[in-house]
């Protein structure tokens, strides 16, 4: 595997890092920033003797309102190119984002790549301010997270044809007790909860991206035969899809592994309307039908095979840069799956890097289910083969996956960042979770695979108790009860479920209520 080539095609992604003289931005700009207004003027803005901004017209929505307002272009854009370049292949192979296109022509995967010398032609403060500016505005379509970062995921695009639910700008949080009980005194130890989003997952990051380009792609004047969406997922790519489909009124196809997924999981496509199908196989499988679906039918593959919805979910990474007023921390820790969050996450950091946003990238850890581990046994060969595998069953069913699409992208961004990879056995994972929960947090499985993760390379001292360190949440804790059930019900076999806290059932009188409390809360009242 040419990891090497992989490794060196990405400083090229990432090539121009000079920052020349600043060019003002043209008269109109959409990209000029607000004045900053001193407190003397902001406490007169309120008052009746001063002008105020004026809401849009009544019958006016939002995307109306941005289209009013639109300035000139600012001569950005963003291409597909081969990841990694094949050798001996074209040094030109590029596709326009226009195209319906999944794989290079060597057959390896596609990347999207920006145009660098244009975004650096600003200087990092002037997007540190731009995007600090859009924080928390209903401004099409700058309120969404990622939409805020508009000029580095699609610049192209027009906002018209952008399909948001205002996904992003989710809750970093600091996990105080968490660290300080549990991790050796950690004093700065950070959760960034993806799963605070419209659909419950990190996903909505990038299938914003998706949605948004295949309505594009559908619309006048390209016109694409584009009949739907479709996708294999795990639980919250089909969430997600059917979702944003159904804002967008696109079909959405979704094959599922059978019984493989939280029924909280499963009824969210059900509910968007999209065409679900319950396969005999696991996700893997469920992989191989649907690229073989789309390559016979107008259905736009929407998988991570596509890099379009990684350009969604980098922005992850930069509002954790955004969060820390544009701080960079030590360690962020990632559950990894498919494997295109870790890389995502990298091309977030290190795009922010190269444009001056941020002086240095932080170190990554993908973290992996002992039950479905190809990367770590990869990282731990000392990256000579990798070898796929039939994933086992997991609690973190999300990351169920024995054969990962990106697995190139994953050892670019740990190589890169000097990273590290975890796995967590069953119990490892469960015990996290539950002992997280016990401090105010309500995680899901695979939040539990990072902080096991987590606890282990505190406990080899790799992780320092003042090290700043983020772990990144993938999902909300309400999409997997059945395993939090399981876990307090201690109705897992082989697992001790240390942290169980199950109801306790009591007569209803005084005296064993008041037995009851005594005994479990060791006579404190």
């Amino acid at each position: 595997m040419a990891t090497s080539t992989a490794a060196s095609s990405l400083s090229l992604l990432f090539s121009h890092s000079r920052q020349p003289s600043v060019r003002a931005p043209a008269a109109g700009s959409h990209l000029r920033l607000p004045p900053r207004a001193s407190p003397s003027r902001a406490r007169c803005a309120s008052s009746d003797t001063t002008a105020t901004k004026h809401r849009r017209p009544a019958e006016e929505n939002i995307r109306e309102e941005a289209a009013r307002l639109r300035g000139p272009a600012q001569g950005f854009s963003a291409w597909y190119e081969p990841f990694p370049p094949a050798p001996g292949g074209d040094p030109d192979e590029r596709y326009s984002l226009d195209e319906v296109v999944y794989r290079s022509s060597s057959g390896g995967l596609l990347d999207v790549r920006h145009d660098m010398e244009a975004l650096a032609r600003y200087p990092g403060s002037y997007w540190r301010d731009l995007f600090d500016s859009r924080v928390g505005r209903t401004a099409w379509p700058y309120g969404s997270g990622v939409w805020s970062k508009k000029e580095f995921v699609l610049p192209e695009i027009d906002s018209d044809h952008i399909v948001s639910l205002f996904e992003g700008n989710s809750n970093l949080f600091w996990a105080e007790r968490l660290g300080r009980e549990h991790l050796g005194g950690m004093n700065d130890l950070w959760v960034k909860h993806c799963g605070i989003s419209h659909t419950g997952s990190f996903k909505d990051l990038g299938m914003t991206v998706l949605v948004s380009q295949v309505n594009r792609l559908r619309r006048a004047p390209l016109s694409r035969p584009i009949n739907g969406v479709g996708c294999a997922s795990t639980g919250d790519t089909s969430a997600a899809l059917s979702a944003y489909c159904a804002a967008a009124g696109i079909p959405a196809i979704v094959f599922l592994p059978a019984d493989r997924i939280s029924l909280q999981q499963l009824i969210q496509p059900i509910a968007n309307g999209a065409t679900v199908l319950s396969l005999d196989t696991d996700f893997d499988g469920c992989m191989r039908l649907i690229r073989e679906v789309t390559a016979e039918l107008p259905i736009y593959l929407a998988n991570s095979l596509n890099s379009l919805r990684l350009e969604g979910q980098k922005t992850a990474a930069i509002e954790i840069l955004q969060q820390f007023n544009w701080q960079v921390p030590d360690w962020v820790i990632v559950p990894g799956g498919n494997l295109g969050n870790i890389y995502a996450f990298y091309k977030g950091f290190e795009m922010c890097r190269v444009l001056g946003l941020v002086d240095r990238v932080p170190r990554l850890v993908c973290a992996q289910a002992a039950n479905a581990n190809p990367l770590y046994r990869y990282y731990k060969s000392g990256w000579t083969e990798f070898q796929p595998q039939v994933a086992e069953t997991t609690y973190a069913s999300a990351i169920q996956i024995g054969d990962p699409v990106s697995v190139d992208r994953a050892v670019v961004a740990l190589k890169a960042t000097n990273g590290i990879v975890e796995e967590a056995t069953e119990e490892e994972l469960m015990d996290a979770t539950a002992l997280a929960d016990r401090t105010g947090m309500f995680a899901c499985p695979h939040t539990g695979v990072a902080l096991a993760a987590l606890f282990k390379l505190r406990d080899q001292r790799i992780i320092g108790p003042n090290d700043c360190t983020v772990v990144v949440s993938t999902a909300h804790g309400l999409k997997f009860t059945q395993s939090k059930i399981d876990y307090h019900d201690k109705n897992i076999k082989d697992m001790v479920c240390q942290y169980a806290n199950p109801p306790i059932s009591v007569k209803a009188d005084f005296g064993s209520v008041m037995d009851v409390l005594q005994k479990n809360l060791n006579g404190k009242i």
